[in-house]
């Protein structure tokens, strides 16, 4: 509305001034002017009209950005026919996890069929985030027209920033309780399995030296740390032995996405901090995270390359306000169970539903102040990487 009024004070300036010309200043001249003021915005009206269904705008960015560094956004403007256009005006915009100063850009075309230009962004909070056109406008040459153009807009790109994870030490009291739990969980299920053999037979834990071929997912990386050289198990790992780490970001209906994504950024960073060591450390997980599709899935992590690429995956699903990841859906019986949330508060009874072993479960916050009105117990971590108990 603004923008109209502003057009409107305009096109009065300028008609005033043509009054005063011509009947007080000099009258032929004033003519002339009357018939360029009249003739100019009929002229720059046909080109604005002309360029509304001529314009066509695409983009390109990579999917994926270090935090602290810039995503170039590459925008390619063309048109067809062979008149000139006068101004385009191009607004892009990105989700919050950019720094909003984006501008808009405005350009002509008289001979090109074809025009590049980039935009920066900075990334500054790690998440996922989307980039876009917001709207392409075709502009009058004399500034007081503007339509928006009737060619459709290109899709949204959906971009990963990636956080820096942090470096947790072994020595961190939640490491060492959920290393306590796999220890005893892996040693009960030696004994059992092992039960079921007779003297003649193979344990259902015998391992061998690693040999080409071998495939990854059966190193065992504990006992390959204790004797410096790759084990392999003889058979399938156990999922029971195997702790389980739950992504759930989560965000209310209703929260401004720019305060949100700061404490998910937070979360990312906590929950692949500690799978990250306990990789390291030689005991391999289960991951629990949501699809773009909504699906919860559970991945088996076992490998010291596979959190990286599982960070990528993460990334790349959009945060969608009131959905949680729901255990129910994935089943099984962990040793450990760590559940990494934005809100234990009301309707965190969700997640937990399908948790068969709370007595050995805890939950990862954002701070003391996280909402937990479950009984678990709730750690953070805090501005020296290391995780505390609440």
């Amino acid at each position: 509305m603004f923008k109209h009024i502003k057009s409107i004070i305009s096109v009065l300036a300028v008609a005033f001034l043509v009054y005063i010309f011509t009947f007080y200043i000099d009258g032929e001249m004033g003519i002339i002017l009357l018939a360029f003021v009249a003739f100019a915005p009929l002229v720059s009206l046909f080109f604005t009209l002309y360029a509304k269904k001529r314009i066509k705008v695409t983009f390109g960015c990579d999917a994926y950005v270090q935090k602290g560094s810039k995503l170039a956004v590459n925008v390619t403007v063309s048109k067809t026919g062979v008149f000139p256009l006068a101004i385009v005006e191009i607004v892009p915009y990105a989700s919050e996890i950019f720094r909003q100063n984006i501008k808009k850009r405005k350009l002509t075309m008289l001979n090109e069929r074809k025009r590049s230009f980039t935009v920066d962004l900075d990334a500054v909070t790690g998440g996922n985030g989307e980039v876009g056109i917001n709207a392409v406008y075709s502009c009058g040459f004399l500034g007081f027209l503007k339509f928006n153009v009737k060619t459709s807009l290109p899709q949204p790109v959906s971009v990963g920033v990636i956080p820096e994870i942090p470096d947790i030490k072994a020595s961190s009291q939640l490491f060492r309780s959920i290393a306590d739990i796999v220890m005893t969980s892996d040693d009960d299920e030696e004994n059992d399995t092992a039960m079921m053999f007779s003297a003649n037979t193979f344990p259902g834990y015998e391992h061998r030296e690693y040999e080409l071929g071998d495939p990854m997912k059966r190193i065992n990386w504990k006992l390959s740390s204790k004797k410096s050289k790759l084990m392999v198990r003889l058979d399938e790992a156990a999922a029971a032995v195997q702790p389980m780490i739950v992504l759930d970001l989560f965000r209310r209906i209703g929260v401004p996405p720019v305060n949100a994504v700061i404490g998910e950024e937070r979360l990312i960073r906590s929950v692949f901090g500690l799978l990250k060591l306990l990789i390291e450390q030689g005991i391999a997980c289960n991951f629990v995270y949501r699809t773009n599709s909504g699906e919860c899935i559970c991945e088996s992590v076992d490998n010291p390359d596979y959190p990286d690429q599982l960070l990528l995956k993460v990334l790349a699903v959009k945060v969608e306000a009131g959905r949680r990841v729901a255990l129910s859906s994935i089943g099984g019986s962990p040793c450990s169970c760590v559940i990494g949330t934005t809100d234990a508060g009301i309707g965190f009874d969700a997640v937990t539903a399908g948790l068969e072993n709370p007595d050995n479960s805890c939950i990862i916050g954002l701070s003391p102040a996280t909402p937990n009105q479950s009984p678990l117990p709730l750690w953070y971590l805090d501005e020296e990487n290391n995780f505390k108990l609440v």
